[in-house]
């Protein structure tokens, strides 16, 4: 059993780390202030042909596994983007996957290289104001008239959206009340982003400015047949395909937030003299920092063996769940921790790790809770009765 990286895969660090480079402290520092969203940087990660690195290869992408996309978006989070540079990609490297597993071979052709190639900046229209993790409750409606699937309702926390020409969006087909469980009646699509017909308001929020969350309310969106993802009906579970694999991203980016926050920590402790020593000399400096080394470590191979189950066809949902709970847990101390070390100094913004602490608190709540995450491992692991 081998836990380091293959030297494939730490090819694929060390080029996306040479790319991340080129967008240093100063470079995110600018994004988080003046909100512009880091097209150079997503054009960039395009030109390397980093978005397609999970995709097919007869459509231009390099056939890689989740594995390797971890490896890769790991690698942009440790390099001080933080969430503001993986959610700028992060929808290109998970999002697919229901139209490479589900679309037909036209739809394949159609909608996946432009997404490698980032010709296409595409949102994910599934949260709902209402509905929040109980995806089932969705009321969203697509409607069919005869010619298109008609569109009218709202999501929220839509990210990307200001920039995006394309939704993947799950929609009703079927009322609730007629379906024989309330997963089904959910429809997947993969569309046009009608500026005509949706209204996109822009929600303020407490880190990552420069990729947009929105509110975005549809009014008639017309959508044609073959812009429905499978068969109308079974929507849910081919989303489902997409959130194992966005739960190990998201805990991997986690954890490379996490490192850089430490190593920004550790670097301070070591050059910061306080009565005539380094504080980085005070075991209550060092111990917190070293429990987060611990911390992180430990979630990461949780993360990768995650990732390793999915490639290799198993189940991974306890792995990919407990890895996204972890690695939440241990960047936000990782974070905390960083904040206390170096004390007034991390209140001020030019020394980023305010930065990391506020970009963190994403995973903390997004895209499950931990108490959700707690009820799938109790259920699904431990076999307890299902408390909700």
């Amino acid at each position: 059993m081998n836990f380091e990286l293959t030297e494939n895969q730490q090819a694929i660090h060390d080029a996306v780390s040479k790319i991340c480079r080129q967008f240093d402290d100063n470079y995110w520092f600018d994004r988080d202030h003046d909100g512009r969203f880091p097209t150079e940087f997503t054009q960039a990660m395009a030109e390397g042909g980093w978005l397609g690195i999970a995709m097919p290869g007869e459509y231009g992408g390099s056939a890689l596994g989740i594995t390797e996309a971890a490896v890769l978006m790991q690698a942009v989070a440790e390099s001080g983007g933080a969430f503001s540079a993986c959610s700028a990609i992060h929808l290109n490297i998970f999002g697919p996957h229901p139209i490479v597993k589900h679309g037909t071979p036209e739809q394949k052709q159609r909608m996946l290289p432009p997404l490698i190639q980032g010709t296409d900046v595409a949102c994910f229209g599934v949260t709902e104001p209402d509905a929040g993790l109980n995806t089932a409750a969705l009321t969203t409606r697509a409607q069919w008239d005869g010619k298109n699937y008609v569109v009218n309702g709202t999501k929220i926390w839509t990210s990307t959206a200001q920039q995006a020409n394309k939704i993947l969006l799950i929609a009703r087909t079927t009322p609730i009340e007629q379906c024989k469980r309330p997963i089904d009646g959910l429809t997947l699509f993969y569309t046009d982003l009608d500026r005509r017909f949706v209204e996109i308001t822009e929600i303020e929020k407490m880190g990552r400015k420069c990729v947009d969350s929105n509110q975005v309310f549809f009014d008639g969106l017309p959508i044609p047949a073959e812009d429905r993802i499978g068969e109308e009906g079974k929507g849910f579970r081919y989303l489902l395909d997409g959130l194992n694999p966005e739960r190990i991203l998201l805990a991997v980016e986690s954890i490379g937030i996490g490192r850089v926050a430490l190593a920004r920590a550790a670097g301070y402790a070591k050059d910061r003299i306080v009565f005539d020593r380094p504080i980085g000399q005070n075991q209550g400096i060092q111990h917190p920092l070293a429990e987060s080394w611990c911390e992180l470590e430990a979630a990461n191979l949780m993360a990768f063996k995650a990732a390793s189950l999915y490639d290799d066809g198993k189940d991974c949902g306890a792995f990919a769940n407990g890895a996204k709970y972890l690695s939440a847990e241990a960047a936000f101390n990782a974070c905390t921790r960083a904040m206390n070390t170096l004390g007034g100094f991390g209140y001020a913004k030019e020394y980023h790790v305010e930065r990391y602490l506020r970009e963190i608190m994403i995973s903390k709540i997004a895209p499950v809770s931990p108490q959700m995450v707690l009820n799938y491992i109790a259920e699904r692991v431990l076999g307890l009765p299902k408390s909700y």
